[in-house]
């Protein structure tokens, strides 16, 4: 029996066809928690989601590796810990452990990595995608100093939400810049204004 699944971007349930047939590997990025206060059943919802297509997933032969994140920064953690006058990482300590004590009693199976968006190795990473986006002219530093993308330098910004933006003619110089490809763009393009 196929395994189906409905594509957001199609909008269409599709047979699920991996990337690569012949090595039986799949790859699952997940987002995890976000570590200001211990999670509930809803957001364990989508934990177990993952954690049975894994299992589903490995009874059909595929060997799955699984990436879960954990927000382990932002408005909701540094609040928290303002409010508790401890440090950000004394603050958000508490509620990881207890996030994998109640994934471990749930029996949620381990994904294989846990990237935090405070791990040092990450943050120079995405400083450098976004030192290429700028570099691209694909992002823009505002007075402030936060970073923006620019969706008008970026036609298919929005086609996965089915949000169409109306820009003129980019240049092709524009369109691809350096070794940047469109999935990284997408997946780096959390946060933005039009500019």
């Amino acid at each position: 029996m196929a395994l189906r699944f409905f594509n957001t971007y199609s909008r269409k349930t599709e047979e699920f066809e991996p990337r690569d047939p012949a090595a039986r590997a799949i790859s699952i990025y997940t987002c995890g928690p976000t570590v200001y206060s211990r999670a509930h059943i809803g957001n364990f919802r989508a934990y177990i989601f993952e954690d049975l297509l894994q299992r589903h997933l490995e009874l059909r032969g595929y060997k799955v590796n699984r990436v879960m994140n954990i927000t382990d920064v932002d408005d909701k953690t540094i609040r928290g810990a303002r409010e508790a006058k401890v440090p950000l990482t004394k603050f958000t300590k508490q509620f990881k452990k207890a996030f994998f004590q109640d994934a471990e009693t749930l029996r949620i199976k381990r994904a294989n990595e846990f990237p935090a968006a405070t791990d040092q190795h990450y943050i120079d990473r995405m400083i450098e995608m976004i030192g290429e986006l700028i570099a691209c002219g694909l992002a823009y530093q505002a007075d402030d100093k936060s970073v923006y993308f620019r969706i008008n330098k970026f036609p298919d910004y929005g086609k996965l939400a089915h949000f169409a933006f109306v820009f003129p003619f980019l240049p092709p110089q524009l369109r691809f810049c350096g070794h940047i490809s469109g999935h990284h763009l997408r997946a780096s393009s959390t946060t933005s204004r039009q500019n």
